[in-house]
């Protein structure tokens, strides 16, 4: 059962909330945490997979995004990547409230993933685990020059305005492994219909303002200090799944890369997963219900 809400950003915009409800027993709720440039609805195959093993699913839209954003991939003027993280706690807090006792996990893709990993080095505490789909690592070099683009681009008064040099400099070699594209966003899945799906939405694929960037690359840079991973709680599990083909995660090296640094910082339960063809978003890709079948079990054996 599907339930749509609207609840207040710490940004001042109204997001929508929605929460997929299993029709039994609850055996654990997962907060679900969006990419770049998407929105909540597109996760609705998903989410009743994880009803249909008994999980309740909860997400919210990310300010800047969705059919109410007054300015796609603008989040504010300051504070915006600490809003964004604000905003998944809030949610979490009131499905707690109305869940009490009941096992939480946190599930964040892409750029959701980014912000997850941020998410546990400060409120970790009362979580099951977290589930990382499709993330990626970038050295400080990249995260910085990416910030230096986006501040140019701020003092040269763009701050507000659709950064198309930006998306173009991050989407520069995701399609370098495919052979005969048909669209741009053939690195999301090799799924065409889902692909076709994406390019057809209105709300998905905008480029981000360069505020935006700015606070993207602001929380790549924050990934890469180890001293505030230290923060995340040894005894948090944590799954990591990607495709081999997905650019973000570096064809799998990438995702290799964050589950030893996890574990480098103390993290004694680090799972992951590559599957073999598979691209940027595995939860919408031609094996997607393996995918699901594979997550739904690093569910059960935590919860």
């Amino acid at each position: 059962m599907l339930k749509k809400e609207m609840f207040q950003s710490l940004t001042g915009e109204t997001l929508e909330q929605f929460t997929w409800a299993p029709d039994g027993a609850i055996a654990g709720v997962i907060q679900i945490v969006h990419g770049m440039a998407e929105h909540i609805a597109r996760y609705n195959d998903a989410a009743e997979a994880l009803n249909h093993a008994s999980f309740a699913v909860v997400g919210h839209t990310h300010a800047g995004h969705g059919e109410g954003a007054p300015v796609k991939g603008f989040f504010g003027v300051r504070g915006g990547l600490d809003a964004m993280i604000g905003d998944v706690h809030a949610l979490r807090l009131r499905v707690t409230a109305e869940h009490p006792g009941t096992p939480y996990f946190l599930l964040g893709h892409s750029m959701g993933s980014f912000l997850a990993r941020l998410y546990i080095e400060q409120y970790a505490e009362g979580l099951s685990g977290v589930v990382l789909s499709g993330t990626g690592h970038y050295p400080k070099a990249v995260a910085g020059f990416g910030l230096l683009l986006s501040r140019l681009a701020i003092l040269a008064g763009q701050g507000k305005k659709p950064s198309v040099f930006i998306a173009r400099v991050m989407s520069a070699g995701n399609l370098k492994h495919i052979e005969n594209a048909k669209t741009p966003f053939d690195w999301l899945s090799a799924d065409e219909a889902c692909v076709a799906k994406y390019n057809a939405d209105p709300l998905c694929g905008f480029p981000f303002t360069a505020y935006g960037y700015r606070d993207l690359f602001h929380a790549l840079m924050r990934l890469t200090d180890m001293k505030r991973m230290a923060a995340i709680p040894k005894d948090l599990p944590v799954y990591l799944f990607s495709g081999l083909e997905d650019p973000v995660g570096g064809y799998g090296s990438a995702v290799g890369l964050v589950a030893a640094e996890l574990r480098r910082a103390g993290v004694l339960d680090v799972d992951t997963r590559l599957y073999k063809g598979g691209r940027h978003e595995m939860l919408n890709e031609v094996n997607a219900a393996e995918v699901y079948g594979d997550l739904a079990s690093w569910l059960y054996k935590h919860l």
